[in-house]
């Protein structure tokens, strides 16, 4: 059983770039829309963005392409966030990108991907951005689309850069260009394949950024992956098997950051309460 006194502080802390973040950040993807599709509400997206901040939240995942016809994420965190505190890192990536009406288009160019970082730019109104992460699809070879956020980097539009959706060669291929602060790909109790990639974001002082870390395969579409042994563990502990599934990904390495995302603030302060659930060596065990 968790205690009521929630804190982000509780997972514990590992350095983004040039700042200290705790393990349990926010993904905003959520904030756009609700479960069946609809338009969130404004008043209470904005709620959950204060809230996360009232508990210690001081990471924050986000996109120019998380919008739904009435939502803009990067919009309600400028609303909610801006100006933003010292110790906040707000996240985003770029490659991909939708049309008006949500349609993906092909992945961006390199010469396409300043005119991303300025939208995001100027969603977020920011003067520059602390984190681009180049998220790719399909790419043998990263290296002219990281080269060009480089010197985005190297201009002062981003501090820091990271990788989304890649396999071990393309971080191979970046660092040979610039730093690397973090790598995003989905990795949970469900779903392990890049754990060769978590391993080696570990071995060289990266931070690795799992997500989709509580879902299943319908991933985008929200919910909890079901697990028997999440459920057993969860009953022991009087926690709900969210928040074993963010506990155990938190167990995979000090260097793992967690970005659950959620519109709903009860389930918002059940996800940071996870960031102090102990598994045990038989829950871990057990769960695989």
């Amino acid at each position: 059983m968790l205690g009521n006194d929630v804190s982000a502080a509780a997972a514990g802390e590992w350095t983004l770039g040039d700042a200290t973040v705790r393990r349990i950040g926010f993904g905003a993807m959520r904030l756009t829309a609700k479960a069946d599709g609809s338009p969130s509400d404004r008043d209470t997206a904005v709620g959950v963005l204060h809230r996360a901040r009232e508990l210690g939240v001081n990471h924050v995942d986000t996109a120019a392409f998380y919008f739904s016809a009435q939502r803009s994420a990067n919009e309600l965190i400028n609303r909610a966030l801006a100006p933003y505190p010292d110790d906040l890192v707000v996240a985003t990536k770029v490659g991909p990108g939708r049309d008006p009406s949500g349609g993906w288009l092909p992945l961006a160019r390199p010469d396409q991907l300043r005119g991303q970082v300025e939208e995001n730019l100027r969603q977020l109104g920011r003067d520059h951005l602390d984190v681009v992460n180049l998220r790719q699809a399909g790419l043998d070879s990263i290296a002219e689309h990281f080269g060009a956020l480089a010197e985005l980097r190297a201009a002062g539009l981003i501090r820091h850069l990271g990788l989304s959706n890649v396999r071990p060669e393309h971080l191979e291929q970046a660092l040979e260009i610039a730093p690397v602060v973090c790598v995003q790909n989905q990795y949970g109790l469900h779903q392990r394949r890049s754990a060769a990639l978590l391993r080696r974001c570990g071995e060289l002082g990266i931070a690795f950024v799992p997500f989709f870390a509580i879902t299943g395969e319908g991933r985008e579409g929200g919910g909890v992956a079901d697990d028997a042994a999440a459920r057993e563990i969860a009953d022991g502990h009087g926690v709900t098997p969210a928040q074993v599934r963010l506990a155990w990904t938190l167990h995979q390495g000090p260097h793992v950051l967690a970005i659950p995302g959620t519109g709903n603030p009860d389930h918002l302060a059940q996800n940071v309460a996870a960031g102090a659930l102990r598994l045990s060596e038989a829950d871990l065990a057990r769960l695989g």
